[in-house]
C-alpha cells in the first residue's frame, strides 16, 4: 500500500484527501461557494466579466410558475431545464426540437417523446428540490440548447460535448473534452458514462481518453478515434477559463465551455469541487503541474499571460 502511495505520489496523481484539504478548503472560501453552485449566479457573474454564455429564456422559482413553462419556451424548437444548484448533470433535460404531430409535444436529446404535462412535472421535481445538492427547493432555468461544433459529430452520442479545464490560482492546469455516449443518454457527464478525451494545453489537441477508470482510444458507440481533433478557439477557451479566477474567487476551480457552431465558445458552468478522473484521461498526475505553479506564480498576470504559460509549461507528456 506504502509502496503504491509512493509511486502515485512520484507521478503527481493527486487524490481525492489531498484535493479536498489542499486545494478545496485552503483556496476555496465557503461564501464563495454559491457562485458556482447556484447556476444563475454563475451566468450573472459570468456575462458582468463579458464572457458569452447560453441566452437564459427564463427561471421558474415556485410551484405556482410551473404552468408558465409554454409561454416561456413558445417559439423556441429546443431548450434545456436545468436545476440551479443541481450537481453531476442530474435533472438536466435537454430538448432537441417539438414533435412533428402535436403542437404540445416534444422530443428530448435521447429521442423520447414527452408533452407539456410531463415536462411540467419534471420542472415541478427541480423546484422541490429532488436534483438540488442539498435536497432544498430549487429554481429550474430554462436555456438555449447549445448546437455542436461539427468537429465533434463522429465522436460524439447525440448530445453536445463540452470543455472541462482545471484552473488552478488563475493558471490553466489540465483539460479535457467529455463526450456524450449512448449510455450518458447524451449528457457530457462522466458519472453518467461519457467518454473523457484528455486535451494537450499546448496544441489544444485531443488525446486518448476514459471511459469510466478504463482508457480508451475510440468512441465507443461510433469507433471512431478520439485523439488528434483540434480544438476551435483554443487560446480564447483557456484564456476564458484563466478569467473564472477572478470572477468566481475560487483558487481551485473546474470550468465548463461548450462551442457552440453557429456563437462559439461559451461558459456552460463553474465547479468548486472538479473530479479527478481528468488526470487519467490525461495520463498525467495534477500534483507536478500545481507544484510548477507555486514555483512560477505571479500576482501580476493577466488571464491572457496565465493561458500563455499554461501553453508552455503544460504540454502532452
Amino acid at each position: 500500500m506504502f509502496e503504491l502511495r509512493r509511486k502515485l505520489h512520484e507521478k503527481g496523481v493527486l487524490g481525492v484527501n489531498e484535493r479536498n484539504s489542499r486545494l478545496i478548503m485552503e483556496l476555496n472560501p465557503r461564501k464563495f461557494y454559491p457562485r458556482v453552485d447556484n447556476k444563475v449566479i454563475t451566468k450573472s457573474l459570468a456575462i458582468e466579466a463579458g464572457m458569452p454564455v447560453p441566452d437564459l429564456y427564463g427561471v421558474i422559482s415556485h410551484q405556482s410558475e410551473v404552468r408558465h413553462l409554454p409561454e416561456i419556451v413558445a417559439g423556441q424548437d429546443s431548450f434545456v431545464i436545468k436545476p440551479a444548484r443541481g450537481s453531476g448533470g442530474n435533472g438536466i433535460m435537454v430538448i432537441a426540437d417539438r414533435g412533428l404531430r402535436k403542437k404540445d409535444t416534444y422530443r428530448t436529446v435521447s429521442g423520447v417523446l414527452l408533452n407539456e404535462a410531463e415536462i411540467e412535472h419534471h420542472v415541478s421535481n427541480v423546484v422541490g428540490g429532488q436534483y438540488s445538492l442539498n435536497g432544498t427547493p430549487d429554481s429550474a432555468l430554462i436555456e438555449y440548447c447549445v448546437r455542436f461544433d461539427p468537429l465533434f459529430a463522429q465522436v460524439s452520442f447525440q448530445g453536445v460535448p463540452d470543455i472541462r479545464v482545471i484552473v488552478y490560482r488563475g493558471y490553466p492546469v489540465m483539460s479535457m473534452v467529455r463526450l456524450p455516449t449512448r449510455s450518458s443518454s447524451g449528457k457530457a457527464n462522466l458519472h453518467q458514462g461519457a467518454v473523457g478525451a484528455g486535451i494537450d494545453l499546448s496544441l489544444g489537441r485531443t488525446l486518448d481518453g476514459v471511459l469510466g477508470n478504463d482508457s480508451v482510444d475510440e468512441h465507443p458507440d461510433t469507433g471512431m478515434p478520439i485523439r488528434g481533433l483540434q480544438i476551435p478557439h483554443w487560446d480564447y477557451i483557456l484564456e476564458s477559463s484563466s478569467k473564472c479566477y477572478e470572477v468566481t474567487g475560487l483558487g481551485y476551480v473546474g470550468v465548463d465551455i461548450v462551442i457552440d457552431r453557429d456563437l462559439g465558445p461559451m461558459i456552460l458552468e463553474m465547479n468548486a469541487r472538479p473530479g479527478l478522473n481528468i488526470q487519467i484521461a490525461n495520463n498525467c498526475g495534477l500534483g507536478n503541474r500545481l507544484r510548477r505553479i507555486d514555483e512560477i506564480l505571479n500576482p501580476a498576470d493577466t488571464p491572457a499571460e496565465r493561458a500563455a504559460i499554461a501553453r508552455r509549461e503544460f504540454p502532452a507528456v
